[in-house]
């Protein structure tokens, strides 16, 4: 069914019903006071309303002068919650794997660097001593 949240009164309002109260508050003149006081019945209405507008995808209208469904077809939050957690996680791992290539692009050029410098120290040791410090390639064991 379509009944998902529970007031204090113990009323159930349907997707319907809180599109149609949200619809009101964002259109017309009243308060939030005003248009909870008018369907529910209470006085305060403990940002529940502000909670379906941004449940419905709308914006509010002290931030936006005439209201627009950012995304109407939002049916079931936690596929939403679970959307939003999947991709903070997989942009976190996308962080993790980009830090891991820099740290091992590093070493690389760490490793580069320890291979010129000794190539260059065998060079330099085979021309003042006058001695093969390398391997030739052909020689027999």
């Amino acid at each position: 069914m379509d009944k998902t949240i529970i007031q204090k009164s113990g009323k159930l309002h349907s997707l319907s019903e809180r599109t149609q109260i949200v619809t009101e508050y964002l259109s017309g003149n009243c308060t939030k006071q005003e248009v909870w006081e008018k369907y529910t019945g209470q006085k305060e209405e403990h940002g529940q309303l502000l909670s379906w507008i941004r449940r419905l995808g709308y914006q509010d209208k002290k931030f936006q002068s005439t209201f627009t469904p950012i995304n109407f077809a939002m049916k079931n939050t936690t596929t939403q919650v679970e959307d939003i957690l999947n991709s903070s996680e997989t942009d976190f791992e996308k962080l993790k794997l980009e830090k891991r290539i820099a740290e091992l692009e590093k070493q690389l050029k760490e490793a580069e660097i320890k291979a010129i410098a000794f190539s260059t120290m065998v060079d330099i040791a085979e021309k003042e001593f006058k001695i093969p410090i390398r391997k030739k390639c052909n020689t027999k064991p």
